[in-house]
């Protein structure tokens, strides 16, 4: 089962993801930017890391950006090997390039425009080797 932090201020996203997530391991949820740091920087200190981080671009606090440039710089503090960093999916309605393209820069690992869509946001995570391809 997988450890799973949704970041989504947006209630029916939220409920959404976790719902649809909810089936591949346990989900924490939170409303803001600074939440999900909080929730992120207390996986870490209680040695349960996260393996999937759904980060919403636009949150209140700090967006999402922010929030993976916080994870990112972490993780190189914490010589949290390459192989071992959570996986980042960013989520937006936004259709714009530039900010993808920042989240990648910033070393995001997969996004996800709003409405999600499920076959696809599953593809991502067998891509991504956070489940396997059984059918369930």
């Amino acid at each position: 089962m997988l450890k799973i932090l949704i970041a989504e201020d947006d209630l029916v996203s939220r409920k959404f993801l976790s719902k649809m997530l909810s089936e591949y391991g346990e989900c924490d949820l939170v409303v803001d930017g600074l939440e999900a740091i909080d929730a992120y920087m207390l996986s870490i200190e209680d040695n349960t890391p996260y393996d999937l981080i759904c980060l919403d671009i636009m949150m209140p606090k700090a967006d999402g950006i922010q929030v993976l440039k916080v994870i990112r710089e972490l993780e190189m503090q914490n010589d949290v090997p390459q192989e071992k960093s959570v996986k980042i999916m960013m989520t937006t309605a936004l259709g714009d390039t530039d900010i993808v393209q920042t989240a990648f820069e910033f070393g995001c690992n997969a996004y996800a425009s709003k409405p999600i869509d499920t076959v696809k946001f599953i593809d991502v995570m067998h891509k991504l080797g956070l489940i396997n391809n059984e059918v369930r």
